[in-house]
C-alpha cells in the first residue's frame, strides 16, 4: 500500500519527519505531496527525496493526500486551517504546532476533519528525536498509530493525553538546550583539567549519547547504571558529591517545570 503523505510548511522539522518517513517506509511505499508559501523550500526538499513527489497549493495537498503534517508558525494556523476545511472527503492531519489545541484546530479545519496534536523535538533532525502526540475527537486508533509511525519514524513516540503535552514541552521539547549546557559544561571542565578543547567537546558529547543509548538500549533505571559504575571511595563518587552539592538534579527538575508553566502560559 502506497502513503499518499502531504507537508505543508517545508522547513527543517517538517522535512526532517517526511525523509525519516521516507527511509523507513521505502521510496516505492511513499507519494510526497508539498507546498510552501516559499517555493524554493519545495524545491529544496525535493532534492533530498527520492519518492515521488507533487507540489501544490494547500487546498490540493490536502485533498490529494490521506495524511498531511501540518508544519507552519502557530501563528499562521489558523488561516491556514481555515482554508483547509474547504478541502473534500476526510483525512488525518498531523500537527506540529507548539501550543495550537486539538479543539482549535478541529473548529479550524472542521468537524469531519480528524486531528493528532503532536510536539516533536529539534534532534529529530538527525533521527534522535523524542515525540509525543494526541488524538483529537474524531481520530481512530489507527490514527493514532500512524501518526505514532510517522513521528517514530526520527525517533521515538508516545502518546499522551492531550493535558501533557506542556509537560512534554518542558521536557523533551525544551530538554536539548538543557542537555546542551550540560555538555558544554563538562567540555569546560575537561578544559579547566588540561584537556584540548576539541577533545572535551568530543568526549563530553560522546559520553552523553553513550549514557542515553544504555539506558534506552538496556532498560535499566538510570540510577541503576549509576550505581554501577559508582565504586565505594572513588572518582565516580567524588564528583556525584559535588553535583549534589551544587543542586543540578534540583536545577533540571525546575527547568522542566518552569518550561512547562511557561507552555501553558502561552497556549492559554
Amino acid at each position: 500500500m502506497t502513503l499518499k503523505l502531504g507537508l505543508i510548511g517545508c522547513g527543517k522539522m517538517g522535512g526532517a519527519l517526511l525523509r525519516g518517513v521516507e527511509k523507513s517506509l521505502g521510496k516505492k511505499a511513499l507519494v510526497a505531496h508539498l507546498s510552501d508559501v516559499v517555493p524554493a523550500a519545495v524545491e529544496a526538499l525535493k532534492k533530498g527525496l527520492s519518492c515521488e513527489v507533487h507540489a501544490g497549493t494547500p487546498l490540493q495537498v490536502a485533498e490529494a493526500c490521506d495524511v498531511v503534517i501540518l508544519a507552519v508558525k502557530p501563528g499562521d494556523m489558523q488561516a491556514l486551517c481555515t482554508g483547509l476545511s474547504k478541502a473534500k472527503g476526510s483525512r488525518l492531519f498531523l500537527s506540529i504546532a507548539a501550543g495550537v489545541k486539538l479543539a482549535q484546530l478541529e473548529s479550524w479545519l472542521g468537524r469531519k476533519q480528524r486531528v493528532v496534536r503532536s510536539m516533536p523535538n529539534t534532534p529529530a533532525l538527525v533521527g534522535w528525536g523524542a515525540a509525543a502526540y494526541s488524538p483529537g475527537s474524531q481520530s481512530t486508533p489507527e490514527d493514532a498509530a500512524l501518526a505514532g509511525q510517522i513521528l517514530g519514524a526520527v525517533g521515538t513516540a508516545d502518546e499522551v493525553p492531550e493535558k501533557l503535552l506542556d509537560a512534554v514541552t518542558g521536557l523533551s521539547g525544551s530538554g536539548p538546550a538543557y542537555v546542551y549546557t550540560v555538555i558544554e559544561a563538562l567540555a569546560d571542565g575537561g578544559v579547566l583539567m588540561g584537556l584540548p578543547r576539541a577533545a572535551a567537546l568530543r568526549l563530553a558529547a560522546q559520553t552523553v549519547a553513550g549514557a542515553a543509548g544504555m539506558v534506552l538500549e538496556t532498560g535499566k533505571h538510570p540510577a541503576a547504571l549509576r550505581d554501577e559504575v559508582t565504586s565505594p571511595g572513588g572518582t565516580t563518587i567524588a564528583g556525584l558529591e559535588q553535583l549534589e552539592a551544587n543542586g543540578l538534579r534540583n536545577a533540571l527538575i525546575q527547568a522542566v517545570r518552569k518550561a512547562t508553566e511557561r507552555s501553558v502560559q502561552l497556549g492559554a
